[in-house]
Protein backbone atom coordinates (compact mmCIF):
# COMPACT_ATOMS: atom_id res chain seq x y z
CA UNK A 1 0.00 0.00 0.00
CA UNK A 2 2.95 2.29 -1.24
CA UNK A 3 3.96 4.43 1.67
CA UNK A 4 1.03 4.68 3.37
CA UNK A 5 1.49 3.07 6.39
CA UNK A 6 4.64 4.85 7.38
CA UNK A 7 2.43 7.95 6.62
CA UNK A 8 0.41 6.98 9.07
CA UNK A 9 2.94 5.91 11.80
CA UNK A 10 4.00 9.61 11.49
CA UNK A 11 1.18 11.11 12.36
CA UNK A 12 0.81 8.82 15.44
CA UNK A 13 4.51 9.41 16.72
CA UNK A 14 3.58 13.18 15.41
CA UNK A 15 -0.08 13.24 17.90
CA UNK A 16 1.91 11.12 21.30
CA UNK A 17 4.86 13.51 21.20
CA UNK A 18 2.54 16.39 21.57
CA UNK A 19 0.92 14.93 24.09
CA UNK A 20 4.31 14.22 25.72
CA UNK A 21 4.86 10.54 24.62
CA UNK A 22 8.43 10.09 23.33
CA UNK A 23 7.52 5.75 22.08
CA UNK A 24 3.90 3.94 21.20
CA UNK A 25 3.09 0.62 21.84
CA UNK A 26 0.36 -0.71 19.54
CA UNK A 27 -1.28 -3.86 20.57
CA UNK A 28 -4.50 -4.47 19.54
CA UNK A 29 -4.35 -6.32 15.87
CA UNK A 30 -6.48 -4.08 13.68
CA UNK A 31 -4.35 -1.34 14.76
CA UNK A 32 -1.05 -3.38 14.05
CA UNK A 33 -2.14 -4.29 10.56
CA UNK A 34 -3.34 -0.28 10.04
CA UNK A 35 0.17 0.97 11.05
CA UNK A 36 2.04 -2.05 9.84
CA UNK A 37 0.47 -3.50 7.33
CA UNK A 38 0.94 -6.92 9.06
CA UNK A 39 -0.48 -8.49 11.97
CA UNK A 40 0.80 -11.78 12.65
CA UNK A 41 -0.41 -13.36 15.53
CA UNK A 42 0.90 -11.89 19.15
CA UNK A 43 2.43 -8.85 16.87
CA UNK A 44 3.23 -5.54 18.63
CA UNK A 45 4.20 -2.39 17.35
CA UNK A 46 6.95 -0.38 18.67
CA UNK A 47 6.98 3.27 17.39
CA UNK A 48 10.29 4.35 18.82
CA UNK A 49 11.47 7.07 20.29
CA UNK A 50 14.23 7.76 17.59
CA UNK A 51 12.41 8.61 14.31
CA UNK A 52 11.08 6.04 11.49
CA UNK A 53 14.10 3.65 11.60
CA UNK A 54 13.84 2.83 15.34
CA UNK A 55 10.06 1.48 14.43
CA UNK A 56 10.18 -2.28 14.93
CA UNK A 57 7.26 -5.13 14.43
CA UNK A 58 8.04 -7.48 17.31
CA UNK A 59 6.51 -11.06 16.11
CA UNK A 60 6.61 -14.36 18.54
CA UNK A 61 7.41 -16.07 15.39
CA UNK A 62 8.80 -15.54 11.76
CA UNK A 63 5.63 -13.98 9.84
CA UNK A 64 4.42 -16.22 7.02
CA UNK A 65 2.57 -13.91 5.10
CA UNK A 66 -0.70 -15.65 4.96
CA UNK A 67 -3.65 -13.53 3.58
CA UNK A 68 -5.32 -13.32 6.98
CA UNK A 69 -2.03 -11.60 8.24
CA UNK A 70 -1.33 -9.07 5.25
CA UNK A 71 1.61 -7.91 3.66
CA UNK A 72 4.35 -6.22 6.05
CA UNK A 73 5.50 -2.50 5.16
CA UNK A 74 8.77 -3.14 3.64
CA UNK A 75 10.56 0.07 5.36
CA UNK A 76 9.58 -1.69 8.86
CA UNK A 77 12.11 -3.66 10.81
CA UNK A 78 10.79 -6.86 12.13
CA UNK A 79 12.16 -8.83 14.93
CA UNK A 80 11.08 -12.18 15.56
CA UNK A 81 11.27 -12.48 19.41
CA UNK A 82 14.33 -15.61 19.87
CA UNK A 83 12.63 -17.25 22.89
CA UNK A 84 9.38 -19.43 22.42
CA UNK A 85 6.18 -17.95 24.00
CA UNK A 86 7.87 -14.79 24.91
CA UNK A 87 5.51 -11.61 25.19
CA UNK A 88 6.05 -9.62 22.27
CA UNK A 89 4.68 -6.52 24.12
CA UNK A 90 7.14 -6.78 27.22
CA UNK A 91 9.74 -7.16 24.60
CA UNK A 92 8.92 -3.60 23.23
CA UNK A 93 8.51 -2.24 26.27
CA UNK A 94 12.46 -3.34 26.69
CA UNK A 95 13.52 -2.57 23.56
CA UNK A 96 11.69 1.08 23.92
CA UNK A 97 13.89 1.10 27.39
CA UNK A 98 17.29 0.55 25.54
CA UNK A 99 16.51 3.20 22.59
CA UNK A 100 16.58 5.96 25.18
CA UNK A 101 12.71 6.31 25.67
CA UNK A 102 11.39 7.81 28.94
CA UNK A 103 8.15 7.78 28.27
CA UNK A 104 5.85 4.72 26.59
CA UNK A 105 2.12 5.22 25.67
CA UNK A 106 0.23 2.00 25.69
CA UNK A 107 -3.16 0.86 24.45
CA UNK A 108 -4.69 0.38 28.12
CA UNK A 109 -8.10 -1.13 26.51
CA UNK A 110 -6.49 -3.50 25.00
CA UNK A 111 -3.74 -4.60 27.76
CA UNK A 112 -4.56 -7.15 30.28
CA UNK A 113 -3.44 -5.61 34.09
CA UNK A 114 -0.73 -8.91 34.01
CA UNK A 115 0.30 -7.29 31.22
CA UNK A 116 0.89 -3.89 31.91
CA UNK A 117 1.95 -5.08 35.34
CA UNK A 118 4.85 -7.15 32.91
CA UNK A 119 5.61 -3.82 30.70
CA UNK A 120 6.38 -1.59 33.83
CA UNK A 121 8.56 -4.50 35.59
CA UNK A 122 10.50 -5.14 32.59
CA UNK A 123 11.21 -1.36 31.71
CA UNK A 124 11.10 -0.17 35.28
CA UNK A 125 12.45 3.39 33.78
CA UNK A 126 9.49 4.44 31.52
CA UNK A 127 6.68 6.32 32.32
CA UNK A 128 3.67 4.23 30.77
CA UNK A 129 0.86 6.35 29.62
CA UNK A 130 -2.30 5.81 28.00
CA UNK A 131 -2.50 5.94 24.14
CA UNK A 132 -6.81 5.52 24.37
CA UNK A 133 -8.29 4.83 21.37
CA UNK A 134 -5.66 7.73 19.13
CA UNK A 135 -5.27 4.81 16.19
CA UNK A 136 -9.14 3.62 16.34
CA UNK A 137 -9.70 7.24 15.79
CA UNK A 138 -7.29 7.74 13.02
CA UNK A 139 -8.58 4.60 11.15
CA UNK A 140 -12.23 6.15 10.41
CA UNK A 141 -11.56 7.79 7.48
CA UNK A 142 -10.16 5.69 4.83
CA UNK A 143 -7.95 6.39 2.21
CA UNK A 144 -8.38 5.60 -1.40
CA UNK A 145 -7.19 2.14 -1.81
CA UNK A 146 -8.73 1.24 1.47
CA UNK A 147 -12.08 2.19 0.10
CA UNK A 148 -11.19 0.42 -3.14
CA UNK A 149 -9.99 -2.67 -0.92
CA UNK A 150 -13.76 -2.58 0.44
CA UNK A 151 -15.06 -2.17 -2.92
CA UNK A 152 -13.98 -5.34 -4.18
CA UNK A 153 -15.74 -6.46 -0.74
CA UNK A 154 -18.50 -5.70 -1.89
CA UNK A 155 -18.47 -6.95 -4.90
CA UNK A 156 -17.56 -10.18 -4.12
CA UNK A 157 -20.45 -10.15 -1.54
CA UNK A 158 -22.89 -9.61 -3.97
CA UNK A 159 -21.72 -11.81 -6.30
CA UNK A 160 -22.55 -14.25 -3.48
CA UNK A 161 -25.55 -13.53 -2.39
CA UNK A 162 -26.79 -13.18 -6.39
CA UNK A 163 -26.07 -16.77 -7.31
CA UNK A 164 -27.55 -18.25 -3.74
CA UNK A 165 -30.72 -16.47 -4.80
CA UNK A 166 -30.74 -17.75 -8.67
CA UNK A 167 -30.95 -21.69 -6.98
CA UNK A 168 -33.66 -23.81 -5.03
CA UNK A 169 -33.85 -22.86 -1.40
CA UNK A 170 -37.37 -24.29 -0.44
CA UNK A 171 -36.22 -27.41 1.78
CA UNK A 172 -32.56 -26.35 2.87
CA UNK A 173 -31.83 -25.66 5.85
CA UNK A 174 -30.32 -21.57 7.46
CA UNK A 175 -27.13 -23.70 8.23
CA UNK A 176 -26.66 -25.12 4.69
CA UNK A 177 -27.32 -21.74 3.06
CA UNK A 178 -24.90 -19.70 4.91
CA UNK A 179 -21.85 -22.62 4.14
CA UNK A 180 -23.11 -22.18 0.73
CA UNK A 181 -22.59 -18.48 1.16
CA UNK A 182 -19.21 -18.57 2.39
CA UNK A 183 -18.13 -21.13 0.13
CA UNK A 184 -19.33 -18.75 -2.57
CA UNK A 185 -17.40 -15.63 -0.89
CA UNK A 186 -14.10 -17.31 -0.56
CA UNK A 187 -14.56 -18.78 -4.70
CA UNK A 188 -15.20 -15.24 -5.79
CA UNK A 189 -11.74 -14.14 -3.91
CA UNK A 190 -12.18 -13.34 -0.55
CA UNK A 191 -9.59 -13.82 1.91
CA UNK A 192 -12.58 -15.27 4.71
CA UNK A 193 -15.93 -14.18 5.68
CA UNK A 194 -15.97 -10.74 7.17
CA UNK A 195 -18.17 -12.34 10.36
CA UNK A 196 -20.28 -15.03 10.74
CA UNK A 197 -22.70 -15.25 8.00
CA UNK A 198 -26.35 -15.13 9.22
CA UNK A 199 -29.37 -16.44 7.62
CA UNK A 200 -32.73 -16.55 9.77
CA UNK A 201 -36.16 -18.19 8.01
CA UNK A 202 -39.70 -17.60 8.92
CA UNK A 203 -39.66 -16.63 12.75
CA UNK A 204 -36.02 -16.02 12.93
CA UNK A 205 -35.77 -13.84 10.17
CA UNK A 206 -35.06 -10.49 11.08
CA UNK A 207 -32.98 -10.93 14.01
CA UNK A 208 -29.82 -9.21 14.33
CA UNK A 209 -27.04 -11.43 14.59
CA UNK A 210 -28.74 -14.91 14.39
CA UNK A 211 -26.99 -17.90 13.92
CA UNK A 212 -28.21 -20.47 11.63
CA UNK A 213 -30.11 -23.47 12.76
CA UNK A 214 -31.25 -26.53 10.88
CA UNK A 215 -35.18 -25.11 10.58
CA UNK A 216 -35.65 -25.48 6.73
CA UNK A 217 -37.10 -22.88 4.22
CA UNK A 218 -40.41 -23.26 3.58
CA UNK A 219 -43.16 -21.48 1.89
CA UNK A 220 -44.35 -18.08 2.81
CA UNK A 221 -41.60 -17.62 5.08
CA UNK A 222 -39.20 -14.46 4.76
CA UNK A 223 -35.85 -15.29 4.28
CA UNK A 224 -33.29 -13.13 5.92
CA UNK A 225 -29.20 -12.89 5.19
CA UNK A 226 -26.58 -10.97 6.29
CA UNK A 227 -23.19 -11.72 4.93
CA UNK A 228 -19.46 -9.93 4.41
CA UNK A 229 -16.42 -10.40 2.76
CA UNK A 230 -13.12 -9.85 4.12
CA UNK A 231 -10.49 -8.74 1.00
CA UNK A 232 -6.82 -7.77 1.97
CA UNK A 233 -7.96 -7.44 5.79
CA UNK A 234 -10.89 -4.55 5.13
CA UNK A 235 -14.46 -6.19 5.68
CA UNK A 236 -17.97 -5.06 4.31
CA UNK A 237 -21.85 -5.77 5.36
CA UNK A 238 -24.41 -6.92 3.11
CA UNK A 239 -28.12 -7.55 4.69
CA UNK A 240 -31.49 -8.47 2.05
CA UNK A 241 -34.69 -10.38 3.32
CA UNK A 242 -36.83 -11.81 1.01
CA UNK A 243 -40.15 -13.72 0.91
CA UNK A 244 -39.97 -17.42 -0.25
CA UNK A 245 -43.00 -18.03 -2.22
CA UNK A 246 -45.27 -16.49 -5.41
CA UNK A 247 -46.62 -14.31 -3.41
CA UNK A 248 -45.62 -12.08 -0.16
CA UNK A 249 -48.68 -11.78 2.43
CA UNK A 250 -49.63 -8.14 3.10
CA UNK A 251 -48.24 -8.11 6.55
CA UNK A 252 -45.19 -8.87 4.98
CA UNK A 253 -45.34 -6.12 1.78
CA UNK A 254 -46.38 -3.57 4.70
CA UNK A 255 -43.20 -4.48 7.49
CA UNK A 256 -41.08 -4.62 4.09
CA UNK A 257 -41.97 -1.33 2.83
CA UNK A 258 -41.58 0.38 6.38
CA UNK A 259 -37.99 -0.99 7.02
CA UNK A 260 -37.33 0.11 3.28
CA UNK A 261 -38.60 3.71 3.45
CA UNK A 262 -36.40 3.74 7.49
CA UNK A 263 -33.37 2.49 5.62
CA UNK A 264 -33.10 4.96 2.72
CA UNK A 265 -33.86 7.36 4.60
CA UNK A 266 -30.79 6.86 6.61
CA UNK A 267 -28.48 6.24 3.58
CA UNK A 268 -29.84 9.47 2.48
CA UNK A 269 -28.97 11.43 5.51
CA UNK A 270 -25.18 10.44 5.48
CA UNK A 271 -23.37 13.65 4.25
CA UNK A 272 -20.16 14.74 5.75
CA UNK A 273 -21.25 17.44 8.92
CA UNK A 274 -24.35 15.56 9.91
CA UNK A 275 -24.02 14.33 13.33
CA UNK A 276 -24.07 10.10 13.86
CA UNK A 277 -27.12 10.73 16.15
CA UNK A 278 -28.85 12.24 13.27
CA UNK A 279 -28.20 9.35 11.24
CA UNK A 280 -29.84 6.98 13.60
CA UNK A 281 -32.72 9.19 14.41
CA UNK A 282 -33.79 9.50 10.55
CA UNK A 283 -33.72 6.16 10.35
CA UNK A 284 -34.90 4.92 13.32
CA UNK A 285 -38.32 7.45 13.38
CA UNK A 286 -40.53 6.03 10.72
CA UNK A 287 -39.70 2.81 13.11
CA UNK A 288 -40.80 4.44 15.91
CA UNK A 289 -44.03 6.21 14.73
CA UNK A 290 -45.02 2.77 13.50
CA UNK A 291 -45.01 1.14 16.70
CA UNK A 292 -41.55 -0.65 16.68
CA UNK A 293 -39.68 1.35 18.63
CA UNK A 294 -39.24 -1.00 21.91
CA UNK A 295 -37.64 -4.15 20.27
CA UNK A 296 -35.89 -1.82 17.38
CA UNK A 297 -31.57 -2.56 18.04
CA UNK A 298 -29.18 -0.35 20.08
CA UNK A 299 -27.83 1.10 16.50
CA UNK A 300 -28.64 1.62 13.11
CA UNK A 301 -25.32 1.39 11.44
CA UNK A 302 -21.64 1.72 12.11
CA UNK A 303 -18.53 2.44 10.79
CA UNK A 304 -16.21 -0.73 8.61
CA UNK A 305 -12.96 -1.51 7.92
CA UNK A 306 -10.00 -3.61 9.52
CA UNK A 307 -13.34 -4.38 11.52
CA UNK A 308 -16.38 -5.21 10.76
CA UNK A 309 -17.40 -2.75 13.36
CA UNK A 310 -15.81 0.45 14.21
CA UNK A 311 -16.83 4.00 14.91
CA UNK A 312 -18.83 6.02 14.05
CA UNK A 313 -21.54 4.22 15.78
CA UNK A 314 -25.23 5.24 15.01
CA UNK A 315 -27.01 5.38 18.46
CA UNK A 316 -29.04 8.23 20.01
CA UNK A 317 -26.25 8.78 22.34
CA UNK A 318 -23.73 8.84 19.94
CA UNK A 319 -21.34 12.00 19.86
CA UNK A 320 -19.58 13.28 16.81
CA UNK A 321 -19.78 14.11 13.13
CA UNK A 322 -19.23 12.46 9.72
CA UNK A 323 -16.29 13.30 7.69
CA UNK A 324 -15.98 12.39 4.27
CA UNK A 325 -14.50 9.24 3.13
CA UNK A 326 -15.80 7.26 6.30
CA UNK A 327 -17.51 3.92 4.89
CA UNK A 328 -20.33 2.75 6.93
CA UNK A 329 -23.50 0.96 7.49
CA UNK A 330 -26.80 1.28 7.29
CA UNK A 331 -29.44 -1.20 8.63
CA UNK A 332 -32.59 -0.73 10.27
CA UNK A 333 -34.65 -4.17 10.83
CA UNK A 334 -37.83 -5.03 12.47
CA UNK A 335 -38.54 -8.53 14.12
CA UNK A 336 -41.95 -9.28 15.28
CA UNK A 337 -41.55 -12.56 18.02
CA UNK A 338 -43.16 -15.61 16.51
CA UNK A 339 -43.55 -13.97 13.04
CA UNK A 340 -40.57 -12.78 11.69
CA UNK A 341 -39.32 -9.67 10.20
CA UNK A 342 -36.87 -7.45 8.27
CA UNK A 343 -33.62 -6.36 8.33
CA UNK A 344 -32.28 -4.23 5.00
CA UNK A 345 -28.25 -3.75 5.33
CA UNK A 346 -25.92 -1.91 3.01
CA UNK A 347 -22.36 -0.77 2.74
CA UNK A 348 -21.55 2.67 1.85
CA UNK A 349 -19.09 5.95 1.66
CA UNK A 350 -19.90 9.07 2.79
CA UNK A 351 -19.25 11.54 -0.25
CA UNK A 352 -19.90 15.66 -0.13
CA UNK A 353 -23.23 16.61 -2.04
CA UNK A 354 -20.96 17.76 -4.86
CA UNK A 355 -19.38 14.30 -5.66
CA UNK A 356 -22.47 12.82 -5.92
CA UNK A 357 -23.55 11.85 -2.25
CA UNK A 358 -22.73 8.49 -0.67
CA UNK A 359 -21.45 6.04 -2.69
CA UNK A 360 -23.89 2.58 -2.38
CA UNK A 361 -21.15 -0.26 -2.54
CA UNK A 362 -23.17 -3.15 -2.23
CA UNK A 363 -25.33 -3.25 -4.87
CA UNK A 364 -27.67 -6.63 -4.70
CA UNK A 365 -31.67 -5.09 -5.22
CA UNK A 366 -33.98 -4.09 -1.87
CA UNK A 367 -36.74 -5.07 -4.21
CA UNK A 368 -38.71 -7.16 -1.93
CA UNK A 369 -38.02 -10.66 -4.48
CA UNK A 370 -40.34 -13.68 -4.26
CA UNK A 371 -38.17 -16.37 -4.58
Amino acid sequence: MSDAHGIRRGRLRDRVAAAGSEAVLVSRPANVRYLAGSAPSGAVLLIGPGGPESDALLCPRTPEGAPGEGRCDEALRVHVLPAPGADAAVAAAGMAQAQGARSLAVEEHHLTVARHRALGSVAPRLRLTGLGSAVEQQRIVKDQEEISCLRTAAEIADQALGELLESILVGRTERHLALELERRLVDHGADAPAFATSVGTGPDSGRAGHRPTDRRVEEGDFLSVCLGADYRGYRCEIGRTFVIGSSPADWQIELYDLVFAAQRAGREALAPGVEYREVDRTARQPLEAAGYGEGLPASTGHGVGLEIVEDPQFAPSAMGKLDACVPVTVEPGVHLPGRGGVRIDDTLVVRPEADGGPELLTITTKELLAL
